[in-house]
């Protein structure tokens, strides 16, 4: 038996009412809401842009203006420098056996220090201070006799 209509059935009906109207306004009221927002996140995000540049020029001025004066001082104490360039090679050997004195002790004692705290103290106790100054004054000595650089190319 064929239903009467065949073709009734190929259509479906769509409800067009003022409720729809009003739904679709919303929709673009948040579309408005979102354009406004992702405006405010690039106006934000171009400010730090901004602050960023500022930052990486006052850190690369302050850069120039500290390797203009190291060139200054060594351009007055040239023979100072080169005094200084050759402690920090002298004193470079010594800190390669301080290295090698205290890393052959930790290999030896490794066990000793897991095992206790007291002797990782002392171990850190005895080496520590001296590490840490060492390499201070080679970071000094060596900033003192490097070679000088020659003109900065101008920034574009």
């Amino acid at each position: 038996m064929a239903s009467p209509n065949p073709v009734s059935s190929l259509f479906t009906q769509v409800d067009i009412t003022p409720a729809a109207s009003t739904k679709s306004q919303q929709v673009h009221g948040y579309g408005d809401e979102h354009s406004i927002l992702l405006r405010q996140i690039l106006t934000a995000q171009d400010r730090q842009n901004e602050l960023l540049e500022e930052l990486v020029n006052l850190l690369g001025s302050h850069h120039k203006q500290r390797q203009h004066e190291l060139s200054q001082w060594k351009q007055a104490n040239p023979e100072l420098s080169k005094s200084c360039r050759k402690a920090a090679e002298a004193l470079s050997k010594v800190q390669v056996e301080f290295i090698d004195k205290m890393t052959g002790e930790v290999h030896e004692y490794s066990d000793v220090f897991m095992d206790g705290e007291y002797m990782l103290n002392e171990f850190v106790d005895r080496y520590g201070p001296r590490m840490a100054h060492l390499n201070g004054v080679l970071q000094v000595l060596a900033q003192l006799g490097s070679a000088t650089p020659g003109p900065e190319a101008p920034a574009t």
